[in-house]
């Protein structure tokens, strides 16, 4: 299936912990990681949602985020353990519009969804999922539907 033809199904819970998330780390960044399922064609279920402490320097982390490595790797022994998938990855954009940054796109894999909420004074805004595309080389839109 062509990149961008995938779907992100999301539960009320995980969409709603991940909007949480991006109030309580206002003025920062926030960011987490979704588990599920990812299906034949690159559907993609999230089934929950956990915070992850931005772990980028705190005089950045207004426009930056990252996640450790030990931390991902926790993340995928968990998934692998629970028998779930690490379906993609949220964050948030203090004061600006949920588009992926050049800093986004290059810190990106292909496959994964990519949620980011706008933060407006300290409120979660619009939100906007993206998927990477194989090349690498730009984010597409992917169609997002809270279950």
């Amino acid at each position: 299936m062509a990149a961008g033809a995938s779907k992100l199904f999301i539960g009320a819970e995980a969409l709603a912990q991940a909007r949480k998330d991006a109030e309580r780390a206002y003025p920062d960044e926030c960011c987490g990681i979704f588990y599920g399922k990812i299906y034949e064609g690159c559907n993609k279920e999230v089934m929950r949602a956990e915070s992850i402490r931005n772990a980028f320097d705190e005089t950045e982390r207004f426009h930056r985020f990252r996640i450790p490595a030990e931390q991902m790797l926790a993340a995928e022994l968990k998934a692998r353990r629970e028998e779930l998938d690490i379906v993609g990855f949220y964050h948030s954009h203090p004061d600006h519009d949920p588009v992926p940054s050049e800093y986004d796109r290059s810190h990106a894999l292909p496959v994964y969804s990519y949620l980011i909420i706008a933060c407006r004074e300290g409120r979660a805004a619009e939100t906007e999922n993206w998927v990477l595309d194989a090349d690498t080389q730009s984010f597409i839109s992917e169609e997002m539907k809270e279950i």
